[in-house]
């Protein structure tokens, strides 16, 4: 009998006892203060859109190929003009060191060191300035709401485009909040304030809230210092009345590569392509905007046979492990986005976190390629993946960008 060494490193070896991402989630329930946490873990109203999502990937069989081994594989792709490493990214998150002290900073170092795109959100804690310094090397993107204030929307992206940040997701399913009742029961503000209930939160917490009191002031980058709750700050500023007129505006504006993100239905997607859209990001966000819309993994397939093989699709929306990120690849995208596994390593260990987050999804996508006989990206299609509602009789969709 061998005894495991002591590791003197507390974080690291509690995320090294972590075997997948649903482990992170519980480490971070525990550290990280009950507001903070159901904002990433919470969805709209009764939820039933991300259960949905979830239950839609997890129902979904992966197809291996016998006798047809591969040595090695290639998880690496091209998206948005660029070689990613790795078929996912990090998404757009709002509030991020809410999260986490370390907030954007541990989330665009992991993603340049992992060589994957990193997304800031208009609603995040870090400038485009700030990110930009962290990321280095590394391949930026941002995500936009329109603003009201349309000068202000144009000074945003060209800040943005003037620090790096090649690609620009618009996102258009968040003309209002949604109605993420647990934040309602939460009361949740940032910066957040101060009440018995929260006291009585901290002591359990410790760590978390040394860090968000010894670090600088939590406030939105890109917008006020202004504390209000979620759904008032976020009405008084994004814009009600988005058109495509306005995504007309912005492809005009914007220099650089520009998707649409928030498409879950094929006559969306023709109209964000035929005002001028590069590719498009299928997404529900995460469940968190309207309630019981289209689960976007059933919505997937259908808009990649509306468009054909050569629009880049990036998916969005329940990814939790490497086998989600190959389902999604199988039924037609180009790239996914993690967002709340990503919050999840940041809760549960910051940086470090965020690193053990990659890391577990790479490794499970090159295990299940290789048990798959799938030697790259490009060898999964949709005669990889069989479905409750397809067949998966259907043919590849075609090369990949």
């Amino acid at each position: 009998m061998q005894f495991r060494p002591i590791d003197p490193n507390r974080r690291r070896a509690r995320l090294s006892r972590a075997a997948d991402v649903h482990d992170l989630r519980a480490i971070a329930r525990r550290r990280t203060p009950r507001p903070a946490f159901d904002y990433v873990d919470g969805a709209a109203v009764d939820e039933l859109t991300a259960r949905r999502t979830r239950e839609a990937m997890t129902s979904c069989e992966l197809l291996p190929r016998m006798l047809h081994g591969v040595e090695e594989v290639d998880t690496s792709v091209h998206i948005s003009g660029q070689r990613a490493d790795l078929p996912f990214g990090i998404a757009p998150t709002g509030f991020t060191r809410f999260m986490h002290a370390e907030g954007e900073d541990a989330g665009a170092a992991a993603a340049a060191a992992h060589g994957i795109p990193f997304t800031l959100s208009t609603m995040g804690t870090r400038s485009v300035e700030e990110v930009a310094r962290v990321s280095g090397m590394g391949q930026r993107w941002f995500q936009l709401y329109l603003w009201k204030d349309r000068e202000a929307s144009l000074g945003l992206i060209e800040r943005a485009w003037a620090n790096g940040f090649d690609t620009l997701l618009v996102t258009v399913d968040t003309p209002v909040a949604g109605q993420r009742l647990r934040d309602v029961r939460n009361g949740m503000t940032i910066p957040p304030r101060l009440g018995v209930r929260t006291l009585l939160d901290a002591s359990h917490r410790p760590e978390w809230w040394y860090n968000l009191l010894t670090t600088d002031p939590l406030t939105f980058a890109s917008l006020s210092d202004t504390t209000q709750d979620l759904p008032n700050l976020i009405n008084a500023m994004f814009d009600p009345t988005l058109s495509l007129e306005d995504l007309r505006w912005i492809r005009e504006v914007w220099p650089g590569r520009l998707f649409v993100k928030g498409v879950v239905t094929v006559d969306d997607a023709h109209r964000s392509l035929d005002v001028g859209a590069d590719g498009l990001v299928v997404s529900s966000h995460g469940g968190r905007q309207l309630d019981r819309a289209p689960v976007p993994l059933r919505a997937l397939p259908e808009i990649r046979d509306a468009v054909g093989p050569d629009v880049p699709l990036i998916y969005d929306s329940g990814l939790m492990s490497g086998n989600d990120v190959i389902t999604a690849l199988a039924l037609g995208a180009d790239f996914t986005m993690i967002g709340r596994a990503y919050l999840y390593g940041l809760m549960a260990g910051g940086r470090q976190g965020v690193d053990r987050v990659i890391d577990l999804l790479a490794e499970e996508v090159r295990v299940s390629m290789m048990l798959m006989g799938a030697s790259s990206v490009a060898d999964l299609t949709r005669d990889s993946v069989r479905t409750p509602w397809d067949s998966g009789s259907s043919a590849a969709v075609g090369p990949r960008r």
